[in-house]
């Protein structure tokens, strides 16, 4: 099953991609031309981890994990086409000690910043015990974040991970993409990971109290898999919403998540209004909460199937 760490970090960089900034850092909405491509895309967030880790002491071994590379582009609010695509990288900084994952995590910090890259809102807030960190590069509007999840809440151990994200750009014809997204077979156990992860959005939606609004491309539910495991994700969006509605709104999904005893990150966007990504300890389901540009608030939940759920299909 994949690991709940590596769908933190993976949740955090959509949640971060989901907006651009201005070049001010004001959260004004923008659409880029971006001439790249997936080669290019590879390449560029491997040169980005690798600025990050390289001379970290104790030296972390990279485990690569996470949805599929190469997916829909997130960012649809920038006025760009639908059609677009976003390479997305994440590894686990692995062999190294629990006590040591807040120092891995500072370490890509301070080397981007030493590289003159920005932090999308603010800087992590190094008292916690589990920081972490969103940055986007400069000129090229590449986005990463470095995070901490927990292991050992007690203990005060956690395991790093890095997660890098391209802008958006144009689908080549026969991309690895297309071929990625070709539907897999349904089975009793997604059907029961789907009443989960359906479920959660149900919660989530009462908790909300804002109009559905039609789906967008990419949205509704889907059966992914990669190398660690088979998993349901849900995507829906409110209604635009005032300011003062989002506000509300997000702090009804906070006391709800809590309520619930998820385990709550927030995570800068840029858009003044931080979203929430939110973990179940049960069943390791994952679910992001996030305010957009245009006043609608975008809902994903990822539910993996479990273990033994699997060897029964």
């Amino acid at each position: 099953m994949m690991s709940a760490i590596a769908l933190l970090c993976l949740t955090a960089a959509l949640t971060a991609c989901g907006t651009q900034q201005d070049g001010n850092g004001n959260g004004a909405s923008k659409s880029k031309q971006v001439t790249m491509n997936e080669k290019q895309a590879a390449e560029r967030a491997e040169e980005i981890v690798h600025e990050a880790v390289d001379g970290m002491s104790p030296e972390p071994a990279l485990k690569r994990t996470g949805l599929r590379p190469l997916g829909a582009c997130v960012a649809r609010d920038d006025g760009g086409a639908e059609d677009r695509v976003q390479y997305r990288l994440t590894y686990q900084l692995t062999g190294v000690p629990g006590s040591k994952a807040k120092a891995l995590v500072r370490h890509a910090r301070d080397a981007w910043v030493k590289l003159g890259y920005k932090f999308q809102s603010s800087d992590a807030d190094w008292s916690e015990a589990f920081p972490s960190v969103s940055m986007r590069t400069e000129p090229d509007d590449f986005w990463m974040t470095a995070l901490t999840g927990v292991v050992d809440r007690a203990k005060g151990e956690g395991l790093a991970a890095i997660s890098v994200t391209s802008p958006c750009f144009a689908r080549a014809g026969g991309s690895t993409a297309e071929s990625a997204a070709l539907p897999l077979r349904r089975t009793q156990v997604d059907e029961r990971a789907e009443h989960r992860a359906l479920d959660h959005s149900s919660r989530i939606y009462e908790a909300l109290r804002a109009p559905h609004a039609a789906p967008r491309t990419g949205e509704g539910i889907g059966i992914h898999q990669d190398s660690e495991g088979r998993y349901i994700h849900h995507a829906w969006s409110t209604q635009p919403l005032t300011g003062e509605e989002t506000f509300q709104a997000m702090a009804r999904a906070r006391t709800h998540f809590e309520g619930a005893g998820w385990t709550v990150r927030h995570v800068s966007t840029g858009t003044g209004e931080p979203a929430i990504v939110a973990r179940n300890a049960e069943d390791q389901s994952v679910a992001q909460v996030a305010p957009s540009h245009t006043g609608a608030v975008r809902v994903a939940v990822t539910s993996p199937v479990a273990p033994g759920e699997t060897e029964m299909a």
